[in-house]
C-alpha cells in the first residue's frame, strides 16, 4: 500500500514544484509529475520485496542486491555511537536526501551526455515504474501529453529540453518518498550523514501521535484519498475552472 502513496506523493510535488522549473503547460507538467511519481518508488529498491526490485525482474533484484549490500557496508562505516545495530539495507543509504540529489546528478549528467533519446528512456522508466502502481491511465496521459509536444512542437526538441529538469524530478521523487517514510511509526534517516544526539542514521519522525503505520487504516482512508484529489486540483487550469463553476452559482454581491 506504501507503494501507493509515495506514487501519489511524488505526483503531487512533480506538480508543485513543475512551475519552478519552468514547466507550466499540461504537456509539459505531466512528463515532469510522472518522472517524480515513478522515482518516487526508488528508494524502495533497498527491500527486495518492493514494486521497484520486482519490477524488471532479475535486473532490478540484481540492483536491489548491489544497493543492500552498499547500503550494509555504508551503514557499518559510518554508523553513530547510538546508532541501532541492525543490517543497515531498508530505510539506510537509499532513505536520504543525499543519495536524492546524487540520484538526480548522475541522471542530469547521463542527459546531458546522451542527448534526448536518454532523456526519453528515464522518464519511461519513471512512467512505466508508477502506472505499476497507480494504474495505466498513466500511460494513457503521459502518451496524450506525449502527442501533443510530438505535433506542436517536436517531441526531439521536447526531449532535449528535457535534459535541464529531469534531474530535478528524479531528486523530488525520491525526496518525497523519504518525506513520506519520515512520518511513518520507523521514521526516516534522511539527513545522513548529519549526526544528531549521536546517531548519524537518526530517524527524523514527528511526535507519536502523528505517526501511523505503513498500509494501515490513517494511510488507506486518508492518505490516500488527499493526495488523489490533490493530484487532480495541481493539475494546471483544474482549480481556475472549478473557482470558476463555483463562481457562478455565488449570489451576486451587493
Amino acid at each position: 500500500m506504501m507503494g501507493h502513496s509515495h506514487a501519489l506523493t511524488g505526483w503531487c510535488a512533480g506538480l508543485v514544484a513543475a512551475p519552478m522549473v519552468g514547466l507550466h503547460t499540461l504537456p509539459e507538467v505531466i512528463p515532469f509529475a510522472t518522472a517524480a511519481a515513478g522515482y518516487a518508488l526508488l528508494p524502495d529498491l533497498d527491500h527486495p520485496h518492493a514494486t521497484a526490485s520486482r519490477f524488471l525482474g532479475p535486473v532490478t533484484r540484481l540492483l536491489s542486491t548491489v544497493l543492500r549490500a552498499c547500503s550494509r557496508g555504508l551503514y557499518s562505516l559510518t554508523k553513530g555511537p547510538r546508532d541501532e545495530r541492525c543490517r543497515g539495507t531498508h530505510r539506510h543509504l537509499t532513505h536520504t536526501v543525499a543519495f536524492a540529489v546524487f540520484l538526480g546528478w548522475l541522471a542530469a549528467g547521463l542527459s546531458e551526455l546522451g542527448g534526448g533519446w536518454t532523456v526519453g528512456g528515464i522518464i519511461a522508466f519513471g512512467l512505466l515504474l508508477a502506472a505499476d502502481v497507480l494504474g495505466d491511465w498513466l500511460l494513457v496521459v503521459a502518451v496524450t501529453a506525449a502527442g501533443f509536444t510530438a505535433y506542436f512542437g517536436g517531441l526531439d526538441d521536447a526531449l532535449t529540453a528535457s535534459t535541464g529538469w529531469v534531474g530535478a524530478a528524479i531528486t523530488i521523487g525520491c525526496v518525497a518518498h523519504c518525506l513520506g517514510d519520515a512520518v511513518t511509526k520507523s521514521g526516516c534517516p534522511f539527513l545522513w550523514p548529519i549526526p544528531i544526539a549521536g546517531e548519524t542514521w537518526y530517524e527524523l519522525r514527528p511526535p507519536r501521535w502523528l505517526r501511523f503505520r505503513t498500509g494501515g487504516n490513517v494511510e488507506r482512508l486518508l492518505v490516500v484519498p488527499v493526495f488523489t484529489v490533490a493530484g487532480v486540483l495541481l493539475l494546471p487550469g483544474v482549480w481556475g475552472q472549478i473557482m470558476s463553476v463555483l463562481s457562478r452559482f455565488s449570489p451576486p454581491s451587493g
